[in-house]
């Protein structure tokens, strides 16, 4: 697979700022949805959903393996294989827009709005930037192995972003 596109992001005021994502993955959005919007296809890329009421104003609670970090919040867009947005403490708002292209690929336009330091918004670009890479491995049958993670990868992509020739 192609590697997932650099994520960017803009100021939305002070110690405020969006984050976007556009992956092009190379699967229907029938597949993609279930990813995003089922504990089971979370669990493969992004979090445990401990609760997760699949409906508009729906509870959320996600645990993050192998921190154990809890978010909790509920469901502010709900558009059946279309949109799913969660509000969540720690994140703020996250949005998958799921756009079809042809018949068997699906670009993902992702918002996450929210606040905090420059310091934060560079972990929140690596940690989304390495979802994404997690997401495309759960979907072509390999998910993620949170006994085996070390976080090694996210401090790359950090790194990365920090630095002034790639910002």
């Amino acid at each position: 697979m192609p590697p997932v596109s650099r994520g960017t992001s803009e100021s939305r005021g002070e110690d405020r700022w969006r984050i976007h994502f556009e992956p092009h993955l190379p699967y229907a959005y029938e597949a993609l949805w279930p990813a995003l919007t089922t504990p089971e296809g979370l669990r493969g890329w992004l979090a445990e959903a401990e609760v997760l009421e699949r409906r508009l104003g729906g509870a959320v609670t996600l645990r993050r393996p192998p921190t154990g970090t809890v978010a909790t919040g509920h469901v502010t867009a709900w558009d059946v294989e279309r949109v799913v947005e969660y509000t969540l403490t720690g994140h703020e708002r996250i949005r998958f827009h799921l756009e079809p292209v042809g018949t068997d690929s699906t670009v993902i336009r992702f918002v996450n709005e929210r606040g905090g330091s420059e310091s934060e918004r560079l972990d929140c670009l690596a940690g989304w930037h390495e979802h994404f890479e997690l997401l495309e491995s759960a979907l072509a049958g390999r998910p993620a192995d949170w006994a085996a993670w070390t976080g090694a990868h996210r401090a790359a992509l950090r790194g990365d972003y920090a630095s002034p020739a790639t910002a």
